[in-house]
């Protein structure tokens, strides 16, 4: 399933185009601050948005798997600003749930796994060479699941960015005005978010204030041989940071001044059937660029809620989310947090 960028964004990076600008005679500074607060004011006020303290969110996703659809129902419950928890069910599987999410440090995962994923660099031996697997020391597996932890809690922030318009101090941001980017509904200001080892912009309407996209990069698949060498493989390939993917907690989400311009995808050129692209021939592969789209606001408890939401790798659609039900400040069984050893 594809579907174009719903941007034409000018230049959001330095690496073409320069951003859209008018004289400063003409129009007012802008900043971060300014910019957050209209957003925050937009979504509710800053007093019903700092008045919640915890919500849970039902819904449905529509996941591209290779050429299969699959539908996924999900539950999201959060208390502010350090437990997260998300369940998915897939029914058209036999498997049961799987929830996955964070109670301040510590990994929320379910079903338990025997060991958390080894983090991209551990020796072979772990598991996957051949003959007896050496089992991997206490130090590695706390250097996976703080990874992991990672992981979980940048989703955590991607989902509430578009929700609240600021960052909670379980993963603290800064921010920093960007500049404006043109878009069908008008124009969009531009506003990074950084945290080590992370980075994001996030785009919000300069006339109804409220957040339409966030956009990051991440690495692009590694370098190969050429088409029809039998050189070894350079190695295991990491998947992209994303909800549910593990990503190496060293690898940043995108260099300062990444470009956030849509275009075709941002894997290597002329990769297909019979082509020798960049990626066959040994070349850098290209950063690729993520985005969340947040639409469809609705009124819940004088609170504007974002009800469907889009992912994108460059210009391919990976997951359609529609919310169906919000309920804010509901009690919460604490078993949801929970953390299991």
């Amino acid at each position: 399933m594809r579907s174009c960028g719903q941007f034409v964004l000018i230049g959001v990076a330095a690496i073409s185009l320069p951003l859209v600008s008018t004289p400063a005679a003409q129009a007012p500074a802008r900043d971060a601050a300014t910019v957050l607060t209209e957003a925050r004011e937009a979504l509710g006020g800053e007093k019903r948005l700092s008045a919640v303290k915890n919500f849970v969110v039902t819904g449905r996703t529509r996941q591209v798997r290779g050429d299969n659809l699959v539908p996924i129902e999900f539950e999201i419950a959060v208390e502010l600003p350090d437990k997260y928890v998300r369940k998915d069910e897939i029914p058209a599987q036999e498997s049961g749930p799987t929830s996955t999410g964070f109670n301040g440090d510590e990994l929320i995962q379910l079903p338990v796994a025997a060991a958390p994923t080894p983090p991209p660099g551990m020796p072979p031996g772990m598991g996957r060479a051949a003959g007896p697997a050496t089992p991997p020391s206490p130090a590695q597996l706390d250097a996976a699941r703080k990874t992991r932890v990672a992981t979980v809690k940048q989703d955590f922030v991607r989902l509430t960015l578009g929700m609240f318009a600021g960052s909670f101090s379980s993963y603290p941001l800064t921010f920093t005005y960007v500049g404006q980017a043109e878009a069908p509904q008008g124009k969009a200001d531009v506003v990074e978010a950084k945290a080590p080892n992370f980075t994001v912009r996030l785009f919000v309407n300069s006339q109804t204030h409220l957040p339409i996209m966030l956009s990051w990069q991440a690495p692009g698949r590694p370098a190969g041989p050429a088409r029809g060498s039998q050189a070894p493989s350079a190695g295991p390939v990491p998947a992209p940071p994303g909800r549910g993917t593990p990503a190496p907690q060293g690898a940043p989400s995108g260099p300062p001044g990444a470009s956030a311009s849509p275009g075709p995808p941002s894997g290597p050129p002329g990769a297909s059937a019979g082509q020798a692209g960049p990626e066959r021939s040994g070349a850098p592969a290209a950063p690729v660029e993520y985005r969340i789209y947040f639409a469809d606001y609705r009124d819940v408890d004088g609170i504007q809620w974002p009800f469907r939401l889009r992912r994108a790798t460059g210009a391919d659609t990976t997951e359609e989310t529609t919310f169906d039900r919000f309920k804010i400040n509901t009690k919460i069984d604490p078993k949801k947090f929970e953390v299991r050893k």
